[in-house]
């Protein structure tokens, strides 16, 4: 049975579900103010970690958050490969979907499947997908609340290289 709770951050009311095994889905804060599920009770302590860990990140932390466990035995295996690869991209760098393809044994073709892949990821920020970029260093695809502004902020907070100024030309 998964359990819900919602937690203040700098992008505003996020939410994080979970079971026994681990955390199954976080919900970022949307246009419409969700979400705004809340558990009863104190969540265990990995789910506290993971809220401490991302409220964080969003607020410009370089915190690695491979230790939170998932549970993805709902996520096909090609997805859970790339979300262990992209769990591996450590605090303030950056890897190109094909890099991520390259990582689990596939070709920089697959990159499209990389990128689809991270879009439906139900664990963003536990899975760092804002930290996965175009092969040119280009921010795409990121469906968080700012959109590629937000993308960039948190890259730009983590200290990620190229990513502290808006580029003047481009």
């Amino acid at each position: 049975m998964d359990h819900t709770t919602t937690f203040d951050t700098e992008l505003g009311r996020c939410a994080v579900r979970w079971n026994d095994a681990g955390i199954t889905s976080v919900l970022l804060p949307s246009r419409d103010g969700r979400p705004t599920p809340t558990a009863a009770g104190e969540p265990p302590d990995f789910v506290r970690r993971a809220i401490a860990g991302m409220t964080a990140v969003l607020a410009g932390s370089a915190d690695d958050l491979r230790d939170v466990p998932i549970d993805d035995r709902a996520v096909d295996p090609f997805r859970r490969e790339v979300y262990a690869a992209t769990r591996a991209i450590p605090p303030g760098s950056t890897r190109s979907y094909g890099d991520i393809a390259r990582s689990i044994g596939r070709g920089p073709e697959a990159a499209r499947e990389v990128g689809a892949a991270l879009a439906r990821n139900p664990t963003p920020i536990i899975v760092p997908c804002h930290r996965v970029v175009a092969a040119d260093g280009k921010l795409t695809g990121f469906s968080a609340p700012g959109g590629l502004a937000t993308k960039r902020r948190m890259l730009e907070l983590e200290g990620a290289p190229g990513y502290g100024q808006q580029a003047l030309f481009g």
